[in-house]
């Protein structure tokens, strides 16, 4: 049975032996005319060549245009508009032709007009073959059983028409009309059939809208092009004649025409519909924001942007203010937190305050808020306080330039992400205090032991290179791994990962690590083949929202190479001694258990570098790297850099315990607030 690309092929041959059989056909009954010599050839052999020839066009671009389903509808208008645009480069260039040797007697020889009218005619068959599939796509998009049976009709009609006009027909006869006629008002009916412009965004909406203008635009352009031609009494044959090609330039039309008027009338409340659509995304933004791991401060930081950008407000702050939880927290927007207490100020001294909930009567702390104030920036204000278990925390504020800036249904959109964040809130709390209870401390102390018996007790030594590891979890437990083997008396496997989240989870998940490596080092795969195998192993068994990020070596003693992939992890840091500098293999890669399908290995990249004496192989987790300050300054890829330059005489452990005291030293704290790992291996031969 053929394939999808051999009948696509096959297709573009048929076409092409057509299109040529075709035009050798009638350039010689154009031959015959002119010289008044009889054609042995009837006419409907020409006919089928044509018909057979849109035959092939058609299946063509059935097979090569993608369903509405599988692509963007812009990229399927998009197809339209370059091929189009192509068609009428073409006949541009074929109509200068004709006028800058206007009266030559090139330009009146019948035999040169017929051949570059069956340029154009393949060339606008092709095009509205095309535009017609594409209609097909976009009109079957969500279809029902009853659009399908009305479109089978419509198509089967069509077809039928190839049958009719395999016997010359005038535009003119009865018939004529009569089948154009039924083939326009069913496809006027399916012209309804719009529903994939629900799914298009303002910016999509007006390419759409360019797109299906030079659809329009095209046709004109062809149409006038093919009846310039029919003019000429010489033709042999003419298009317009063929009630199928009609029909279906008359159903581009239409359908190009009731498109182009529901787009345009869809604009304005393009804006509403992407709106509740951000204000939904947000929501959810706020319900999911513990359940997927967040911060408290998180959060806030999800509150604020949704409120802002939910209400269009060009300045907001957020401030808590919890002795209890030892917060002291204020977030702001496009405003200096210098210029809070003056907005404050003008909101206390705001004549015009509209209370937006009853207790403000019993509590003046819990007051909701909007009014209008003076200040040279900001007109008018939008004040909620955050509350947990019915206790302030703190409050959120909005701002805009104008009087009355916030109606009633932007207060109430505010409203609803207050309360989502309370709640959100006093959930992360309360999970926070179960994590604090004696049972689950108990239950972290036994992971941690069982962790620490997963990663190897001491690490292998060669002679080709000193090796040194050291791990701390950011809990009890953590996710990050590392493991060495000898592949044999010359070669050694090396591997270092890190688990998306930390945690339990995260520990559970190194530990399916750690067996697929024992389990795969064994079949001694080369770098890729093992990233391959992983993920796929991987795929089978990890949570849809957790991946595991790898770096794979094998190194080599005897050729003085080692060859590596990086699925994901940090880059490898490497000393060379030879020139006193480091440096960062940076090649591609993608996290373990990301794209979970046959291909994955699309984004492996083998690497290969040479080693010599006292060079330095510096592997890590970003829990390093990512590690910050009081300042929220990460530690950074470049002070371990430099820190690795100024000690990379020393031996492996010594090289570990200076990286770590910088670390510690800029972080200003002993534990820090990720899983950090460090592998240092300097290589003796």
């Amino acid at each position: 049975m053929l394939s999808q690309k051999g009948i696509i092929r096959l297709s573009v041959i048929f076409a092409t032996i057509f299109w040529s059989l075709l035009t050798i056909v009638d350039l010689m009954a154009a031959f015959s005319e002119k010289n008044e010599i009889a054609f042995g050839l009837p006419n409907i052999i020409s006919n089928l060549l044509l018909a057979f020839f849109i035959c092939a066009i058609l299946i063509y671009y059935r097979y090569s245009i993608s369903k509405a389903e599988s692509v963007n509808f812009v990229d399927l208008l998009w197809k339209v508009f370059v091929f189009g645009l192509v068609t009428t480069i073409v006949t541009l260039v074929i109509e200068f032709f004709f006028n800058i040797l206007d009266g030559h007697r090139l330009t009146e020889n019948s035999i040169i007009i017929n051949f570059f009218y069956h340029i154009n005619m393949g060339l606008i068959i092709g095009f509205v073959s095309s535009t017609y599939v594409v209609w097909k796509r976009l009109i079957l998009y969500q279809k029902t059983k009853s659009l399908l049976a009305t479109w089978q009709i419509y198509e089967y009609l069509l077809l039928a028409t190839l049958i009719y006009d395999l016997f010359f027909h005038h535009y003119n006869e009865p018939s004529f009309i009569a089948i154009y006629a039924v083939l326009g008002i069913i496809g006027l009916v399916l012209s309804f059939n719009l529903k994939w412009i629900a799914y298009l965004n303002f910016k999509q909406k007006w390419r759409s809208l360019l797109f299906i203008l030079l659809v329009v635009v095209y046709i004109w352009y062809f149409v006038r092009t093919l009846m310039f031609y029919s003019d000429k009494s010489i033709l042999i044959r003419d298009l317009l004649d063929n009630v199928f090609i009609l029909s279906m330039i008359t159903f581009i039309v239409i359908y190009a025409a009731i498109s182009f008027l529901v787009i345009l009338f869809n604009l304005p409340t393009t804006s509403v519909f992407e709106r509740k659509l951000d204000e939904a995304v947000s929501f959810q933004r706020l319900s999911q924001s513990i359940p997927a791991g967040e911060s408290e401060e998180k959060v806030y930081e999800i509150l604020m942007e949704s409120a802002t950008s939910a209400v269009f407000s060009e300045a907001a702050w957020i401030e808590i203010r919890d002795e209890s939880k030892n917060i002291n927290v204020t977030l702001t927007d496009r405003i200096e937190k210098t210029a809070i207490p003056k907005i404050k100020s003008a909101v206390e001294s705001s004549r015009f305050k509209k209370i937006l909930n009853s207790e403000f009567d019993q509590n003046n702390d819990q007051i909701k808020l909007t009014a209008n104030i003076k200040h040279p920036d900001y007109k008018s204000v939008l004040q909620f306080p955050v509350n947990v278990k019915g206790e302030k925390i703190g409050k959120l504020v909005l701002l805009k330039e104008v009087n009355d800036g916030f109606n009633k249904e932007m207060i109430d959109i505010i409203d609803t992400f207050v309360n989502q964040a309370n709640v959100s809130i006093e959930n992360f709390r309360l999970l926070q205090e179960a994590l604090t209870n004696e049972r689950y401390q108990e239950e972290l102390k036994i992971a941690n032991r069982v962790q620490r018996q997963l990663l190897p007790d001491k690490l292998v030594q060669h002679e080709a290179f000193d090796i040194h590891a050291f791990t701390q979890a950011a809990d009890e437990v953590g996710g990050d791994y590392y493991d060495i083997f000898e592949l044999d008396d010359h070669r050694t496997a090396l591997i270092i990962g890190d688990v998306s989240g930390k945690g339990t989870s995260a520990a559970f998940h190194m530990a399916q690590m750690k067996g697929i490596f024992h389990s795969l080092v064994h079949l001694d795969l080369n770098p890729e083949d093992f990233m391959v195998y992983a993920n796929d192993a991987l795929s089978r068994c990890l949570e849809q929202t957790s991946f595991i990020t790898v770096s794979y070596f094998v190194i080599d003693s005897q050729t003085n190479k080692a060859t590596f992939a990086r699925a994901g992890h940090c880059p490898s840091l490497f000393y060379s001694a030879k020139d006193s500098q480091a440096s960062y293999f940076k090649n591609k890669g993608l996290g373990l258990g990301i794209l979970r399908n046959s291909k994955f290995h699309n984004y492996v990249q083998v690497n290969e570098f040479e080693f010599a004496v006292n060079d330095v192989l510096v592997l890590y987790t970003d829990g390093i790297t990512e590690a910050t300050n009081k300042n929220k300054e990460q530690y950074g890829s470049e002070r371990l850099l430099k820190t690795l330059t100024q000690n990379a005489e020393l031996a492996p452990e010594a090289i570990q315990q200076s990286l770590i005291n910088d670390l510690y030293s800029f972080c200003e704290e002993d534990k820090l607030s990720d899983d950090y790992t460090l592998l240092i291996l300097k290589f003796r031969k």
